[in-house]
């Protein structure tokens, strides 16, 4: 058997430089250590900076996520904080270290396709079951929501992630 040892990471906002990605992902009270993994190899797949993962979030270093991740977990940086930390995070200082938050919602939404991203976009998710607060919906630049064809009324969480970020990135590349 293999064992590894690693410095532990250091998760703190403040450790996130912002601009070094033009898109980051945000997840909201996941419970799925397997959905966290999910996002963190999206994340790498489209070149986001990392996940911040707010308010009671799955463990993102638990063997779970981190055989979801597929070793991307060590490629995306990882940030813990809750609502009230990381929206003055996010707000604070100089316009152009802001960021532009963006939601998967069903609340005065616009089609996901052609929406106006701007960079660095913070594309968030809410909780597998629950999906995000309302307020903090509201606080959100820009939501966005994709068609839903079938029976089911929302997408995994991951899946979400996955959808937006590469559409996010097509719109900031093209």
């Amino acid at each position: 058997s293999v064992a590894g040892v690693f410095a532990e990471f250091d998760t703190s906002l403040a450790a996130l430089d912002r601009s070094t990605a033009k898109i980051w992902l945000v997840a909201q009270a996941l419970r799925d250590p397997g959905n966290l993994g999910t996002m963190l190899r999206t994340g790498d797949a489209v070149g986001a900076g990392g996940l911040i993962l707010l308010d009671d979030c799955a463990d993102p270093f638990s063997v779970e996520a981190v055989r979801a991740s597929m070793g991307a977990v060590f490629t995306q940086a990882i940030a813990r904080a809750t609502w009230d930390e990381f929206l003055p995070w996010l707000r604070g200082g100089a316009k152009e270290h802001g960021g532009q938050l963006v939601a998967a919602s069903l609340r005065d939404a616009v089609p996901y396709r052609g929406a106006p991203y701007v960079s660095p976009c913070f594309v968030m998710v809410g909780n597998e079951s629950q999906g995000l607060p309302e307020d903090y919906e509201r606080a959100c630049d820009l939501r966005v929501t994709m068609p839903m064809k079938g029976r089911a009324d929302s997408l995994n969480a991951a899946v979400a992630a996955a959808v937006l970020g590469y559409e996010v990135l097509a719109r900031l590349e093209g």
